[in-house]
């Protein structure tokens, strides 16, 4: 009967844990809006960028990580709320700077826990998005031309997306 405790308590408290995890990580319901927000937002089509990718070149793996500031602007009337920020690799990071201040950095989906960000880019106002790429993430064959992407959320719509690209080196 001892051994049967030692085995079950355990379980269950593992089984616990991962409900709320499940209920932590449960999507917002459709057409719920953030809290602090504004009911209406608008959509990301609003979102321009003067430069939506960046060729950083031929650079080197012993050289270290690289990194470029993508500036973004809500051209809408409506504010817009940025649901969440990923990037299409696991050498890629990537962070969210408003008027409410800077994201941490996050990265591909599946690689670590990306919570929603829920960040208002008011009508008219600019914002940053911040990437880091590591050259050398991939070991030895990561070299060659790379491309990646850093995709904005909000909500059910088609995700914005900037990019990069290098030549990686050794």
């Amino acid at each position: 009967m001892n051994s049967w405790k030692k085995i079950v308590w355990p379980a269950v408290l593992i089984g616990v844990f991962l409900i709320i995890l499940f209920i932590l990580a449960k999507p917002a319901e459709k057409g719920a809006a953030p809290a602090g927000s504004n009911a209406l937002t608008a959509s990301l089509i609003n979102l321009t960028a003067p430069e939506k990718s960046f060729d950083f070149g031929s650079i080197s793996m012993a050289a270290g990580k690289v990194s470029h500031s993508f500036k973004i602007k809500n051209s809408g009337a409506e504010p817009i709320n940025i649901s969440k920020i990923y990037t299409s690799c696991m050498c890629t990071t990537a962070s969210l700077m408003t008027v409410e201040g800077q994201t941490p950095f996050f990265g591909m989906p599946g690689h670590g826990f990306a919570p929603k960000i829920n960040r208002l880019i008011k009508a008219g106002e600019e914002a940053i998005i911040e990437v880091i790429f590591d050259p050398a993430a991939h070991g030895p064959a990561g070299v060659g031309p790379i491309s990646r992407a850093v995709y904005l959320e909000s909500g059910e719509e088609t995700p914005f997306e900037i990019g990069f690209s290098a030549v990686v080196i050794p």
